[in-house]
């Protein structure tokens, strides 16, 4: 089923208003997560396929779409098995993209520790381009706010959340997602106000960001910034 932005944060208003705060987090956390790392993917994705599609060569592309191909019918076991391979054997550029596909679906099979492992590995390699390097600490540090903590999240993506950065965004709520599962909410504030006072947030991440202020502020566990 789809992620909607719109009525995700509708219904966790919903809530809210019906003084069920308590059970938002638990209701709605793996959610919310989920959807922070499709906007990470989403951003990848395009930058990802530049970097596959300039290093082609010979029948990398056909093993690999073979690859996820099994993946995508389910057939999780013979996917792992058929990438692993491409990572042995791949030419180009497919090892690594079959490096990062295998992570993803060890995650999916409840392997979150292996997962992060290499996605924390693949994003200190200096050999490949930075906004692949990026999105794998990213995607370390979604699989992170679940299995880890803030300082964990921290080490892996804290950096990107500079003006500069073409990343902050994700960086920014990732690390606001840690520091509200650990219970700092004043930190979880800051992070947040971050994403929502910059112009150049994407609107679904600016959204999110909000509806977590408000959660936040109907606790009444961070004071409000005045300015």
């Amino acid at each position: 089923m789809a992620f909607n932005d719109d009525s995700f944060i509708r219904e966790v208003n919903e809530e809210l208003r019906s003084d069920q705060l308590r059970f938002v987090w638990r209701r709605f956390g793996r959610l919310i997560i989920a959807g922070a790392v499709l906007i990470v993917l989403g951003t990848a994705a395009y930058s990802g396929y530049r970097y596959w599609s300039g290093n082609q060569a010979g029948s990398g592309g056909d093993q690999f779409l073979a690859a996820l191909t099994l993946a995508d019918q389910g057939k999780t076991d013979d996917a792992l098995a058929a990438l692993t391979n491409i990572e042995k054997t791949g030419p180009g550029s497919y090892p690594l993209l079959a490096r990062l596909r295998a992570a993803t679906l060890q995650a999916q099979k409840g392997d979150k520790a292996g997962a992060i492992a290499v996605f924390s590995a693949v994003g200190k390699q200096t050999d490949i381009p930075a906004v692949v390097r990026n999105a794998a600490r990213l995607r370390a540090a979604y699989l992170l706010v679940e299995t880890g903590t803030y300082d964990q999240v921290a080490a892996e993506v804290q950096e990107l959340a500079v003006p500069a950065d073409a990343f902050r965004h994700s960086a920014r709520d990732v690390l606001g997602l840690a520091a509200y599962k650990a219970g700092d909410f004043a930190k979880a504030r800051q992070w947040f106000q971050a994403i929502v006072d910059d112009p150049q947030s994407p609107r679904n991440v600016a959204n999110r960001a909000q509806m977590m202020l408000d959660l936040i502020t109907a606790t009444g566990k961070a004071p409000v910034a005045k300015g």
